[in-house]
């Protein structure tokens, strides 16, 4: 389809984008005007359609994650060679296959409903309570209780701020423009992903089945791999859920959504799309991952542009999500859109049933709370995934 460029119609949502990336965005903007496909010199080939975005993903034998320019570049001198972040061919089948059954739906469960309960039970308290609350904050402390439980730690409210900060530090290094980090950022996301999944080894040596690394042994991981793959989860996963939670609930407040006759309860029993449907609608308006990167491996083309063996491909996923117009929850989406954001073909996000469990629990605590409103809300800067800095939720007064 022809790329709409107009600005997305929430004003908010292009304030998020242009605090968080005020140069990348607009430039981003700009190159997608002149085209479906457009070379930008020290950029790359960038990708704005959905369906030749599609293409690209899934086309692994013309495109790598381990090439120039690629997601390689960035997280191999920091997690190693063998997470799924950076691999392909059969090394990258094999683990993933060996990975393919961790987040089963029973596992998910269990495991929210484990180190969500108590953040969650606090978030509904202070709601009926009539307190003003922060749900950046609260997405913070559910994505550090989840953390704390994926590298082994002891569930302690106490310790999930400082985890979420230690993931968030490292995700912060990455900007568009540069191809890799810097010799000092490497040095400190090793040291900080070193601090943080510390407690990895220890359950992963303890083999555990009741931990992630304990899971990962059993799987047949080495303690490497396991390691590894702990800290892709971590990077992958949390600044996500703390930009979206709050991004998904202002969305549907600004859209009359949010207590109105299409989301009454926290069950998908009343009129209107559904949570599942509003979910996803949101999803492809905030773009969780609004940049994918991809390298030539072998010389084809590209929407009819030349590319050759070595050039890095940037996939605007968030111009390619963008063009199908306004939040609208009932309009379905295409197959060519359908979870770009979370990938596509062989790479697609093995993590996405936890975060989609995730929001599902954090949004219907809010709305099984009662009438809420946004009070108050300020957009983060200069950050890797578009968020707010603050967002203030509180229980409507009576009328």
């Amino acid at each position: 389809m022809t790329t709409v460029l107009a600005p997305p119609d929430n004003p908010w949502e292009q304030r998020l984008q242009n605090a968080a990336h005020p140069v990348a965005y607009r430039l981003l903007r700009a190159v997608g005007s002149r085209g479906p496909v457009v070379r930008v010199p020290r950029v790359g080939v960038v990708v704005s359609d959905a369906a030749l975005a599609r293409d690209v993903l899934c086309d692994t034998e013309h495109f790598t994650k381990t090439g120039p320019g690629s997601p390689a570049d960035l997280w191999t001198p920091v997690l190693g060679p063998s997470v799924l972040l950076n691999m392909e061919g059969p090394d990258h089948t094999a683990l993933r296959r060996r990975l393919s059954g961790l987040f089963t739906p029973g596992y998910v469960a269990e495991l929210c409903a484990r180190v969500l309960t108590q953040p969650l039970a606090e978030l509904a308290d202070r709601l009926r309570a009539g307190e003003e609350v922060d749900l950046v904050r609260v997405a913070q402390t559910c994505a550090g209780a989840a953390i704390c439980e994926i590298v082994g730690m002891p569930v302690d409210p106490g310790r999930f701020a400082a985890a979420h900060a230690q993931a968030a530090e490292v995700t912060g290094m990455v900007r568009l423009w540069r191809h890799s980090m810097t010799g000092r950022q490497i040095t400190r996301a090793r040291a900080v992903l070193g601090n943080l999944t510390a407690a990895a080894v220890t359950a992963y040596r303890e083999g555990s089945e009741e931990t992630l690394p304990g899971r990962l042994r059993g799987l047949g991981l080495s303690e490497e791999e396991a390691r590894g793959a702990v800290g892709a989860f971590l990077l992958t996963g949390t600044e996500t859920l703390v930009s979206f939670i709050p991004r998904l609930v202002a969305l549907c407040h600004d859209t009359g959504r949010l207590n109105g006759p299409g989301l009454l309860s926290g069950d998908d029993s009343h009129a209107g799309p559904g949570l599942d449907a509003v979910v996803e609608e949101a999803l492809r308006v905030t773009v969780p991952s609004p940049v994918m990167l991809r390298s030539v491996a072998a010389a084809t083309t590209v929407g009819g542009v030349p590319v050759a063996a070595g050039d890095r491909v940037v996939i605007a996923t968030l111009l390619c999500a963008q063009a199908y117009g306004p939040f609208a929850p009932e309009r379905p989406h295409p197959p060519e859109l359908r979870r770009l954001w979370f990938g596509a073909g062989p790479h697609f996000c093995l993590g996405m049933p936890l975060a989609m469990a995730q929001v599902h629990a954090v949004l219907n605590t809010v709305l099984a709370a009662g009438p809420t409103e946004i009070t108050g809300r300020r957009a983060a800067r200069r950050v890797l995934i578009p968020g707010y800095a603050r967002l203030d939720l509180k229980l409507r007064s009576p009328q």
